[in-house]
Parts: C-alpha cells; sequence; structure tokens
C-alpha cells in the first residue's frame, strides 16, 4: 500500500523540478502560463496524494476539483493577457518587454 504512494511522491517532486526549472529558464509569457499550469497541478496532485494519505480522499478530490477549475479561469486570464501583450507590443519575450518605457 504504501508503494504507490512512494511513486506518487516521486512524481510530485519530479513535476516540482521540472516545472521550477521551467519558469528559471523561460521567457516567453505563454511558456510561463504553460509552466505554471503544471505547477499547479503538480500541486493538485500533492493534495490528492496527501488525503489518500489521511484517509480523506473524497475531500482532497473535491478540493481538486475546485483548484482546477480555479486555476484553468486564471489560465485562460493570463493566455489572453499575453495575447493583448503580444498584439500591443509585439513581443512575448520578458526581456523585451522590460525595456519598454512609458
Amino acid at each position: 500500500m504504501l508503494l504507490p504512494v512512494k511513486i506518487a511522491l516521486f512524481a510530485i517532486l519530479g513535476l516540482l523540478g521540472v516545472s521550477l526549472y521551467g519558469l528559471l529558464v523561460t521567457r516567453n509569457l505563454i511558456k510561463i502560463v504553460l509552466v505554471l499550469q503544471l505547477l499547479v497541478k503538480t500541486a493538485v496532485l500533492a493534495l490528492v496524494v496527501a488525503g489518500k494519505v489521511n484517509g480523506q480522499i473524497n475531500l482532497s478530490q473535491s478540493l481538486a476539483a475546485t483548484v482546477i477549475v480555479a486555476d484553468t479561469v486564471v489560465a485562460v486570464i493570463g493566455l489572453a493577457l499575453a495575447v493583448q501583450v503580444q498584439r500591443r507590443c509585439g513581443t512575448l519575450d520578458l526581456r523585451q518587454l522590460a525595456s519598454l518605457q512609458g
């Protein structure tokens, strides 16, 4: 019984490492939104595993569904903002956007 929990914990740590590395390396706004999605999905997986360990799997699954819905709304708004930045500034690169004046 403990073996699937250990596998899930290794998966959580792996996904956490990949998403944090992606946040450090990526400079494109759309890619940052996707990496943040991966980071939130990692937190949802950790939430479900914690619920399974504590014996409250129903509560953790309902909280995970709520987080997924809220995260989807945030992702859609983030992508819409990225599209507007692309239209107005002509770029999605954070380095170029940081050098804008005015």
